[in-house]
């Protein structure tokens, strides 16, 4: 049913347009993004992938082709991660100079391409630590024109056994003797993360605790896609999530990266929170 819906929308939708946009974050470096062009009578989603990965990540691919598919203007871009115009995931092991700082710049950068465009209502949706990273930009000064945030399999900045206290103490003390040396350190699903330090403390900084304040703080209707079969997630992290009182949907047997036929579920969510931004909007 909901395959043949798809299909009978992009029969009545007028021809859409898709295209890859570019522009330049700052200097040396340019960032691109696919634009998927809907109807201009519903939100535009800001797409944002999962960490070290890309825009053609199959979660955040699949979904933003059906988005469009459902009549709805995607934005997916690829966070630079301090590389120009980066087409491929980065692996572990190699040097991050980039900053959780750049990250949310990036982010604030696609927001206003969106608004010279005439989209007025914007989604951010973040997948993984996709979603961590928007969180970390609506707990800036988000543009008004952000109306609502989704995310999907959120986590916190995970780095194993490593207490995070003194951790942090550490990088900052390499900063303020101005040590730049290379530091590794397991983050996220890596083991070995080899970055700069103010790198690494930026993510670092973002632990459970800081993550539940922004989603709690955040200035935008949230809505919150998790799976109970996801391995990723940090203990208790559904049950803190829940605690919070944070407007969650837990979708039974999906992992991390809700495939298989949980897409579906992913999606089906998703535009029932789109369309109730829709009606309230209306209102």
């Amino acid at each position: 049913m909901r395959l043949l819906l798809l299909s009978l929308l992009c029969l009545v939708l007028p021809a859409t347009q898709a295209a890859v946009v570019t522009q330049t974050a700052r200097p040396g470096i340019a960032v691109s993004a696919n634009y998927l062009l809907g109807a201009y009578d519903k939100p535009a989603v800001l797409l944002i992938h999962g960490f070290l990965q890309t825009r053609e990540f199959s979660t955040v691919a699949t979904l933003a082709d059906n988005l469009h598919d459902a009549g709805y203007t995607v934005l997916a871009p690829t966070l630079s991660l301090n590389i120009p115009l980066r087409k491929q995931s980065l692996p572990c092991e190699a040097i991050h100079r980039h900053a959780l700082e750049d990250d949310v710049a990036e982010i604030a950068l696609w927001v206003n391409w969106l608004k010279a465009q005439g989209h007025s209502r914007i989604v951010l949706f973040g997948h993984s630590f996709g979603s961590l990273q928007s969180l970390a930009y609506l707990s800036t000064q988000p543009d008004p024109a952000v109306k609502a945030y989704i995310g999907a399999s959120l986590v916190e900045a995970q780095i194993g056994s490593t207490d995070r206290r003194a951790l942090i103490v550490q990088l900052e003390e390499r900063l303020r003797r101005h040590q730049r040396d290379l530091v590794n350190q397991p983050l996220s699903f890596c083991r070995k993360y080899t970055s700069t330090p103010e790198g690494l403390l930026s993510y670092v900084r973002w632990d459970q605790a800081r993550t539940l304040a922004a989603l709690k703080q955040a200035p935008v209707r949230t809505l919150l896609i998790m799976g109970n079969s996801d391995n990723v997630l940090g203990h208790n992290w559904l049950k803190a999530l829940q605690h919070i009182q944070a407007r969650i949907v837990v979708i039974g047997g999906a992992n991390h990266f809700m495939d298989g036929e949980h897409e579906f579920d992913l999606l089906d969510r998703t535009l029932e929170f789109l369309a109730a931004d829709t009606t309230q909007t209306r209102r």
